[in-house]
């Protein structure tokens, strides 16, 4: 049985689309990667990554297509994808193809219609957010945005994401509306609401069905890693499925 913090999404999704998120607990690693860390490029024993990856699979109908996330806007397809693809996000048209994304303080967004014919998993930090990555997955369901819904998994908080002026600015040249995402903290300093970021960007290519966002990695230590919090730490996953 997966450990009762795991998150299963509140969203109304068709019965055959499946969602699961780990928390940090319910694995065998040791610090500072205690416990289940899904990550086998943070510095942890890969030997260890792969007895917390079967322990995940055991909540699984198939093992996960694992993605290299490089912060692009590549979006893998799971049904023809080989290996570990370079690529932020992952979309599945058929049973069984497992879509995993990792994060430690990135927002995992999951996707799927209203038909339970296709689902996605996307790794949005804000660069990824700024070059459209959410934008692209969209697209490449082939889906009519408005028959889409989306949720918003663990990510830090709006009152934990300091950034520099330099990346509101990006988002402002994108989209002026992004000028509510941020509130100035210190001299040059903002706070990024990264869950609104993304809805404003689900908003643009016409998705309104949007849920969960009321997460934040960086001030709950028992249950989320944090990379702005402890550099050193490991990576959740976010799956998303078809049965």
């Amino acid at each position: 049985m997966p450990p009762d913090d795991w998150i299963t999404p509140d969203w109304p999704v068709p019965a055959n689309v499946r969602a699961l998120v780990t928390t940090r607990n319910g694995g065998v690693s040791a610090a500072p990667y205690a416990s289940l860390n899904l990550g086998d490029h943070v510095g942890d024993d890969p030997q260890t990554v792969l007895r917390n990856r079967a322990i995940l699979r055991e909540s699984l109908p198939a093992e996960p297509l694992w993605l290299k996330q490089v912060h692009s806007t590549a979006v893998a397809e799971a049904g023809t994808a080989c290996g570990v693809p370079e690529a932020d996000a992952s979309i599945a048209r058929q049973a069984h193809q497992v879509c995993a994304v990792l994060t430690a303080d990135c927002l995992p967004v999951l996707l799927c219609d209203r038909t339970g014919c296709v689902a996605a998993a996307v790794h949005a930090g804000w660069r990824g957010l700024a070059a459209g990555v959410i934008e692209q997955t969209v697209a490449n369901m082939g889906t009519p945005p408005e028959k889409l819904l989306a949720w918003l998994g663990p990510a830090i908080g709006p009152q934990a994401f300091e950034v520099g002026a330099e990346v509101r600015q990006i988002f402002l040249a994108g989209n002026p509306a992004c000028a509510g995402a941020f509130v100035p903290h210190g001299t040059g300093k903002y706070l990024a609401d990264i869950y609104q970021l993304a809805r404003l960007s689900l908003a643009g290519c016409g998705v309104t069905a949007v849920y969960g966002g009321e997460y934040c990695t960086f001030r709950d230590r028992e249950r989320f890693f944090s990379y702005r919090r402890d550099p050193t730490t490991g990576r959740m996953a976010s799956l998303i499925w078809l049965t």
